[in-house]
């Protein structure tokens, strides 16, 4: 009888390798969520809030309104400015703050170029939010 040694087969071995399929499937999942959900954030809800006593504005813009009449005199809040006094006004406002509003109303027969040289003095006094106020279309009453 001989005395040997058994040969025992060699168990599994253990994998040293990371699995990057189930890793690539989650972050490609993540990148298309985020794909889709950055647009949303960006926009924003507009409502209009209650108003309630005892609330305090918090640093919302100012505006300026601007009038321009049918014969092209330009007014700052209802006085009535040349255009080097626009340029000022605008200016000043500005310094202020520079998100300041320019709330632009213009009659419907002053002329187009008059209209983009206000906006002009605007931009170049560094206001560039500029909003045109026109009155709603009347409806046809049954």
């Amino acid at each position: 009888m001989a005395f040997g040694r058994l040969e025992r087969p060699s168990g599994a071995q253990p994998m040293s390798d990371i699995n990057m399929t189930p890793l690539i499937d989650v972050m490609l999942v993540l990148l298309v969520i985020f794909i889709i959900t950055a647009p949303l954030m960006v926009s924003a809800v507009k409502v209009d809030l209650p108003q309630a006593q005892g609330t305090q504005a918090v640093d919302a813009p100012k505006f300026i309104a601007i009038t321009i009449d049918p014969a092209g005199q330009t007014y700052v809040n209802d006085a009535p400015m040349d255009k080097p006094a626009l340029a000022n006004a605008l200016a000043d406002a500005a310094k202020r703050n520079p998100n300041t509003e320019v709330r632009l109303r213009a009659d419907s027969t002053v002329p187009y170029g008059r209209v983009v040289e206000v906006m002009g003095l605007a931009q170049k006094a560094g206001l560039s939010q500029i909003g045109f106020v026109a009155e709603p279309e009347a409806s046809a009453s049954p």
